[in-house]
């Protein structure tokens, strides 16, 4: 099984664990294992064209693996915090190796199995608390900690996910409800994601539009990496991190393009059997003189799909478009540039209210609507990717918008959600580590029209500001201790609809950390306390008669605890090498959540508070991987069960058990896989107040996968999933409406075949 050189569930990288940079095969996942195969000392001696970017050494390394051909290997604590040597040209790769190592104190040995790489003696280098694959200043490599949930670009690939569900799909503590992507929202350890400083290459999304509809629509295909900070977050990861964070990372030029190329092309296609789904998109990159140039397009298609009883389900059908641009340019000295453009849009006729079938007959409605989700990211950024020093300055400046229509005979509803933000830091790195400086802003404007009521509904707007200073520190104070803390100060100023204004300010402050008890136990635990704001009010429940109250808007805040143990077998002994255990606790308590209401006024609250705990097991092995995880959470919304009511706050999730395997057959470019979920009865269920709701039901649901890179053909992939392989008729435990009697959910697809084929060029 091909592994890029990361950290599992956000780990730090620790002495002893042996760093795979094998990343020839990196662009198209585990299918392409064996592209990586052993090289002789003679093929070692092979001239090969290099263009390397002096950069991080582990980003280096990986380079050079893709533009090698070979296999590297080193400890995590042999290559962390080093830079490398640039290096251009024609050479033999032992040579050109050499060249990379220059200045860095380490020596290589090349053998029939690759090059392993060395110190000569004991290193005293700074290290980092970042996984080592580091993809972009202020993107999803700067959040680690030890309880991150990452997902890097070998995962996201086998995952192959069609949506965000499939995207967590192996990630207990994350849900998302609703089988239709324009309705689809994510939870984490409970807490909906409004909650959470969520990010698209930097750039802020809040996105409370319509609570029928998605908070962040996104194409999972054009996704590098996401990382997850349940509950405590780093400063730096944004203001209003409640609940954590959620950083989502696209693709570069460098993810795509095979070695020794300035230009190249991918080409996909996929059917869906379960809704006649047809799916093509085209991407086209390359890069010439320290310039780089991305596009990417994708076309999607299909008729509604059956649930596990054959049913239709209305308003499933499919028709998505998105789109990605990017043009960069680093310079010699390190120093990256980068214009990033994305744009995704969901249209179709969906149901009346997006996110579930009312039957409720007191309130007739058309069976559907059209609904039109548009969102777009405009990032301009800069960095330096090879930061050394105390001055390693870094900003990004960025517009998010996301605009939807309702569509209906005589009533025709929309609303915009726009939100210019942007960021100037530093990093400086110190003996122990790196220690991160710098301001925020965001100012976002929340507006609906609804024409068909009057003048006096139009551009019905709430706006807010935030200014905020912060720093980060990840520190090795020693090297059985890996610890971060930072803290922000935010200034915040809310407008409502009739331009009262309130302005709040407040702080900051969060510790985590990791120790090793044992060569092969590390305890590790953290706590925050984050001031989030005024959230605004969503634009299709504004009303333009509320009074908003004289002594001002209430902003937010939140405290989060978790403490964990993780044990690796290798610190035992060799033969338990790959086995590996972990569990976690938790809570989070986020007081005064905006829950505005169209009758109730503009100053209603809620408060939630999340407990749970996780845990899991998994083992690996050179070609392959089995694990399991459990979670229970628990939420509570003023005092109740979580209902899905508060579609802003949090849900009921109760227990989870996910698994997942793959096994790459040796020598056959063939990769199988297969994960389950298990979702036991949940009865905590209340509607409003302390009325108990339906239970949900229990549910388990299948799929496996197969693809084949053939070894002839290296630059052709094609795969075959079948998803819900057992035909079960279920609605995703964090679907909206499951606890209302009457209420007809939304139900997943039943058994569904995906044939897909990418061919690289």
């Amino acid at each position: 099984m091909t592994k890029t050189v990361s950290a599992t569930r956000g780990r730090w990288v620790r002495g002893g664990a042996l760093v795979l940079a094998t990343c020839a095969v990196m662009a198209d996942g585990p299918a392409r294992a064996q592209d990586a195969r052993p090289v002789t000392v003679a093929q070692a001696a092979e001239a090969r064209r290099f263009d390397i970017p002096a950069q991080n050494l582990a980003d280096a390394l990986a380079l050079f693996g893709q533009q090698a051909g070979m296999q590297i290997s080193a400890h995590g604590d042999t290559v962390r915090g080093k830079t490398s040597t640039a290096l251009a040209g024609t050479m033999a790769p032992e040579a050109a190796l050499r060249t990379l190592l220059a200045g860095t104190g380490l020596i290589s040995e090349v053998g029939d199995g690759g090059a392993v790489i060395t110190a000569p003696a004991a290193s005293s280098s700074a290290v980092t608390l970042d996984p080592i694959v580091v993809a972009g200043r202020g993107g999803v490599a700067d959040y680690a900690g030890p309880s991150t949930v990452s997902l890097d670009t070998e995962t996201l690939e086998r995952l192959d996910p069609q949506d965000l569900q499939d995207v967590f799909k192996s990630t207990p503590g994350v849900q998302v409800g609703s089988s239709l992507p324009i309705s689809q929202k994510v939870y984490v350890n409970g807490v909906e994601e409004t909650n959470l400083s969520v990010t698209i290459d930097g750039s802020r999304q809040k996105n409370k539009l319509f609570h029928h509809n998605a908070t962040t629509l996104i194409d999972p295909d054009l996704l590098k990496a996401v990382r997850v900070n349940p509950g405590v977050a780093p400063a730096d990861a944004g203001p209003g991190a409640l609940g954590g964070s959620i950083a989502y990372e696209t693709k570069d030029v460098a993810d795509l393009l095979a070695p020794g190329d300035n230009f190249g092309g991918m080409a996909g296609t996929e059917f869906n059997t379960n809704g006649n789904t047809l799916s093509n998109d085209l991407t086209l990159f390359g890069r010439n003189s320290g310039f780089e140039a991305l596009g990417y397009f994708k076309l999607a298609r299909g008729d509604e799909f059956e649930d596990g009883d054959g049913n239709r389900v209305l308003g499933s059908e499919t028709d998505f478009v998105s789109g990605l641009g990017k043009l960069a340019y680093q310079h010699d000295t390190g120093y990256r540039f980068e214009l990033s453009y994305e744009n995704v849009e969901d249209d179709g006729d969906r149901p009346y209210r997006a996110n579930f079938i009312s039957t409720d007959a007191g309130r007739p409605t058309a069976a559907t609507r059209n609904y039109r989700l548009e969102r777009e990211n405009l990032v301009v950024s800069f960095e330096n990717a090879t930061p050394t020093g105390l001055l390693n300055p870094y900003g990004r400046l960025a517009l998010a918008t996301t605009h939807l229509d309702a569509l209906e005979t005589g009533n025709d509803n929309f609303g915009t959600y726009e939100s210019l933000n942007g960021m100037l830091a530093n990093t400086s790195e110190i003996a122990l580590g790196t220690v991160d400086v710098g301001v925020d802003f965001y100012s976002d404007t929340s507006e609906g029209s609804f024409p068909d009521y009057g003048a006096e509904w139009m551009g019905l707007e709430e706006k807010a500001q935030n200014y905020g200073l912060f720093a980060q520190a990840r520190l090795e104070p020693t090297d059985r201790m890996r610890i971060s803390f930072g803290g922000r100060g935010d200034l915040h100023r809310f407008e409502g609809l009739d331009g009262s204004d309130s302005e709040n300010a407040g702080l900051s402050g969060n510790i985590s950390g990791e120790y090793d008890l044992l060569p092969f136990l590390t305890a590790s635990a953290g706590a925050s306390h984050v001031f989030g704001g005024v959230d605004l009010a969503e634009p299709f429940i504004v009303n333009p008669d509320w009074a908003y109250p004289s002594g001002g808007m209430e902003p937010s805040t939140a405290d989060n605890v978790f403490a964990g143990l993780e044990f690796r077998g290798e610190g035992i002994s060799p033969r338990l090498a790959g086995f590996s255990l972990y569990g976690k606790v938790f809570k989070t308590t986020i007081d005064d959540i905006r829950d505005e209401e169209y009758r109730g006024g503009p100053n209603v609250y809620s408060d939630l508070e999340s407990v749970g705990f996780e845990i899991g097991a998994g083992y690996e092995w050179a070609d392959g991987f089995v694990k399991i995880g459990y979670a229970d959470i628990d939420t509570e919304i003023n005092g109740n069960s979580g209902t899905s009511e508060y579609q802003y706050i949090g849900t009921a999730i109760g227990q989870v058990v996910t698994a997942e395997a793959a096994y790459t057959v040796p020598a056959t470019g063939v990769t199988i896989g297969a994960d389950a979920q298990f979702f036991f009865e949940e009865d905590s269920t209340d509607i409003y107040t302390s009325s108990p709701g339906v239970p949900f039901p229990a549910y388990e649901v299948a799929n496996a996968f197969v693809s084949y890179t053939p070894e002839t053909h290296p630059f052709l992939t094609v795969r075959a999933t079948v998803k819900n392989i057992f035909d079960e008729t279920y609605a995703d435990r964090a679907s909206y409406g499951q606890e209302y009697p009457g209420v007809e959910v939304l139900n997943e697809p039943g058994r569904s075949f995906l044939l897909s084929a990418k061919v690289r060029f």
